[in-house]
């Protein structure tokens, strides 16, 4: 999930999740369910709302996110070595034009993409 997606270390409510991921809170409470399951995110009661519960990252969300920015990191030198800076920019420049057009249909897009 992109920064935008992924819930802060406060809390995002699930209907709130739903809304950044642009799918329905239904979709959204599955994700959750299953993501919560695998140890990534932990649901927590709302402090000002009682009908409500937050998802926050657990510890090991907080591992594999860290773990996924070294890897991507990776990957970008890689590339950035096997295609040189110039055709580098050129590409993200290419998806970015990409994201911002197709934006409305793709929903909310990775940062990286943006």
């Amino acid at each position: 999930m992109g920064s935008r997606c992924r819930p802060s270390p406060d809390g995002v409510t699930v209907s709130e999740l739903g809304r950044r991921l642009g799918v329905t809170k239904q979709a959204a409470a599955k994700t959750v369910a299953s993501l919560e399951t695998l140890g990534y995110v932990n649901r927590v009661a709302h402090p000002e709302d009682q009908r409500a519960t937050l998802v926050k990252r657990a510890a090991l969300g907080d591992e594999m996110l860290a773990l996924s920015a070294q890897i991507f990191g990776r990957i970008h030198a890689e590339i950035a070595e096997s295609l040189g800076a110039a055709q580098l920019e050129a590409l993200e420049a290419a998806l970015n034009r990409i994201a911002r057009e197709r934006a409305p249909k793709l929903g909310d897009l990775p940062g990286w993409l943006r």
